[in-house]
Order: structure tokens, then sequence, then C-alpha cells
């Protein structure tokens, strides 16, 4: 079995169309089973359970966020080179980055179940949110092992070019999530508990699909359980080119928990409300995520070929898509607001807390889109630093500067809203200066 496919011919808005249209659709159902835990937890167990678990995405996203940013490094070193066509070398990659997944998943276990309880405090965490918070997240992390190998397996077959089979994986696991949510809150009267223990259990169902695909391909690089072990240069590759990601990805999320913190002392009708507008940004900007990834794979495997015009091009169609893309649904995302948030909860005050922040974060969509889009093709150009020091002082060090000023000088939830908006400008300025200086898009 061999659904490896190579982006460095034909034509390149069909390459990027056909691979980052699966990547979409998975993200979709990740999505929506990430939604399934929000949407029955809120109906059956009430606004304080809906804002335990809708609340938690940013801590999650803090702790995950090093771990998947090393999982995207390598997987800009695994497409290099398939492109390149070098298997001895793909082979030692593919191997060592599985090796490494494994390590971090044992480290984000005892990390996340250690800290989360210290987290969840200095957040200001309601009391009345604080159990099922504590709850839910303990036994998130306890299977967080499955979260990152999928990661690692999905990041190395989208870079060998099959976007396809980790898309019919996640159907699985997140049509099994959103029964086991059903089954065992509807029906075995179970609380926020449950809707952790289905999530683990799919993505364990998922990850050993994507290992078992791995294993079967007909090609030198399959995976080969004797072959696991830790290649000292393939080890220093991924390392260099995953950990600035994952930094990125981490400062990013210490902001959000940051963020976090500030609308939790508007209670947890703000919590609720807050998170239930996430999970609508979260489908708002799935074919942003979808470009994204193509973008990275694309550029890694033709600058792996010598293919840099292609690539040029390929940027130029990607960033333009996902601009265009994300400004048209974050438009329908303010029109829409009240319904939207509404799918969530039926509390006024919750549909109007989600609502505002909607319509304040919708209309800045494109800028947004054009940093992550940019972002993505410095990863597969190998410069991962660049836009992790960008993201790092735009979206960490001001938007953290401009909460704590705001928050002292007014009570007013509005500012918490509008610190995104503000900073997705200033890292787009920073990049349109980026290429202006280096006079292109890939220089």
């Amino acid at each position: 079995m061999d659904e490896t496919r190579s982006m460095t011919k034909g034509s390149i808005y069909k390459s990027l169309i056909i691979f980052a249209l699966p990547i979409f659709i998975s993200n979709l159902f990740q999505q929506l089973y990430n939604s399934a835990d929000s949407l029955i937890v809120g109906y059956f167990l009430g606004n304080d359970a809906l804002a335990a678990v809708s609340s938690s995405g940013n801590l999650i996203q803090m702790l995950i966020g090093l771990f998947n940013g090393i999982a995207m490094g390598a997987g800009v070193v695994v497409a290099r080179n398939f492109g390149a066509k070098r298997d001895d070398e793909l082979k030692r990659a593919i191997h060592t980055d599985i090796v490494i997944g494994l390590i971090m998943g044992i480290v984000l276990t005892v990390v996340g179940v250690v800290l989360t309880p210290l987290i969840l405090e200095l957040m200001g965490t309601p009391a009345s949110v604080m159990p099922d918070s504590l709850t839910y997240l303990r036994i998130y992390f306890y299977g967080s092992l499955g979260l990152v190998m999928y990661n690692i397996f999905t990041g190395i077959l989208q870079s060998l070019g099959d976007s396809r089979h980790p898309l019919y994986y996640l159907i699985i696991s997140s049509l099994t999530n959103i029964v086991l949510d059903y089954v065992l809150i509807a029906f075995f009267d179970m609380g926020v508990e449950a809707a952790a223990m289905a999530t683990i259990f799919s993505q364990f169902i998922s990850a050993l699909l994507c290992m078992r695909l791995l294993h079967r391909l007909k090609a030198p690089y399959h995976l080969d359980y004797r072959a696991l072990k830790i290649d000292q240069t393939m080890t220093i590759e991924i390392l260099r080119n995953g950990i600035p990601s994952g930094i990125q990805n981490s400062i990013i999320g210490i902001a959000n928990v940051v963020v976090q913190s500030n609308i939790n002392a508007f209670g947890n009708l703000a919590m609720a409300g807050c998170g239930a507008y996430s999970k609508v940004e979260g489908f708002a900007f799935l074919p942003v995520t979808s470009f994204n990834l193509a973008l990275t794979t694309f550029i890694g495997q033709n600058m792996g070929a010598g293919l840099k015009e292609r690539a040029k091009k390929g940027t130029i169609f990607g960033i333009s898509c996902c601009v265009i893309l994300a400004e048209v649904i974050g438009l329908c995302t303010v029109f829409f607001a009240p319904q939207l948030i509404g799918l969530f909860a039926d509390d006024p005050a919750v549909i109007s807390f989600g609502s505002q922040r909607a319509v304040v974060a919708g209309v800045f969509f494109f800028l947004c889109a054009f940093t992550h889009a940019y972002g993505a093709v410095l990863r597969g150009l190998g410069k991962p630093v660049i836009p992790m020091l960008n993201m790092a002082i735009s979206w960490c060090v001001i938007r953290v500067s401009f909460l704590m000023v705001t928050g002292f000088l007014f009570d007013d939830i509005n500012f918490v809203y509008w610190c995104y908006p503000l900073t997705w400008l200033i890292s787009s300025g920073y990049f349109v200066y980026y290429i202006i200086k280096h006079k292109g898009l890939l220089n």
C-alpha cells in the first residue's frame, strides 16, 4: 500500500487544492469531535461544565504547543528528503521522529497531570468551575500520548504527500468520540470525565491506524519497528526546524492562557460564551489551517527538489487563498454570530458574550490568516525562527502588555476581545516589512 505523492510535478494549483482538501475535511472532523464535547456537555451538564470544558482549550494548547511544533519541524525534514528522493535519509528521519514522539508523549503526560492544578489556580479559574476543569484536564493529559503520536504520524504521512488516509482515520476517530460522549453522558449519567475519556480513546484509535499504515507502506522508508532509534544527525535537524515552531506555539499558548485569565475574571457566563466562540473560530479557520499545512509541505518538497520558481508560484497562490477565504468566513461569522454561539448554549448572557467577541474578531480574520500563511512558508523554507520571533513579540509580549495596562485601567471585557485583532495587525505588518526588505517571498 503506497499512497505517497510528490508535489513537485503537475499543476501547482491542483496539487495544493487536492492536497489541502483532505486536510480541511480532517480538520473539520477533528473540530467536530472537539466541539462535540462542548455541545453535549453544555446541553446535558449546564453552563459550569461547559465553561470547564470550553475554557480548557488554551491550557491544552500551551502545554502541547512545544510538542506539536517539533512534529511540524520533523514534517519539514521528511518533506525535503522525500522531494529530493533521498530514501535512506528519509527512513532515518521518519524513525527518529517516531522515537522523539514517544518521548514527548510521556513527558507531556507527566507535565500535564502535575502542573494542571497550579495553572488553573494561576488562571483564576472560578471555584464553581474548578472541580470539573481539573477532572477534565487530568484525564485528558493521562491520554496525551495518543494525541502526540497521532500528530507525529499524520505529519509524516502528509509530508509524504498522503493527506487522504489521515482523513479516513480521523473520521473514524471523530464518530467514535461523538458516540462515546453521548452514550457516557446521556445514558450513563457521567460528568465531564466522560468527555475527556471519549477524546483520549478516540485519539489512540487514529494514532494506531496511522502507525499500521506506515508499517504497511511498500517503500524503503516504511515503518520498521526494529529500526526505531534516535539518529543524531536527524535529531539535530528535526529539533533545529521544530523547536522554534514549538516555542512559537507554546508562547502563543501562554499568551492565550493570560487572555483566558482575564476572561475568567468576568465569571462563568463570560467563560462559557468565549469558550463557545472559540469553537466557532476553530471551524472558521479550518480552510486557512489546511492551506498552511499544504503550503509547508509544498514548499518543503519543491525546495528539496531545487524547484524555487515553482515554490514561489505556489506561495503566492496559497497565501492569496488563505487571506480571501479567511475574510469571507470572518464576515459570515460576524453576521451569524448569535445563531452560531446559540448552538452551544441557550443562555442569552452566554450568547451575548460570545457574539461580542465574534463581531470584534471576525472583520480582521484576513490579518491572522496572512500571518499564519507566511509563517507556514518560512517553515517550509527552513526558517522557523523568523515567525517564532514575530509571534513571540506581537502575539505574546505585546498582547500580554496590552491586557495588563487595559485590565488595570478599565473593567471592560471588550479590551480583551480587541487584543487579538490589534496583535494580528502588528504581526502582519512585520511580515510585509520582511518581504519588502528581502525583495521577495522566498528570499
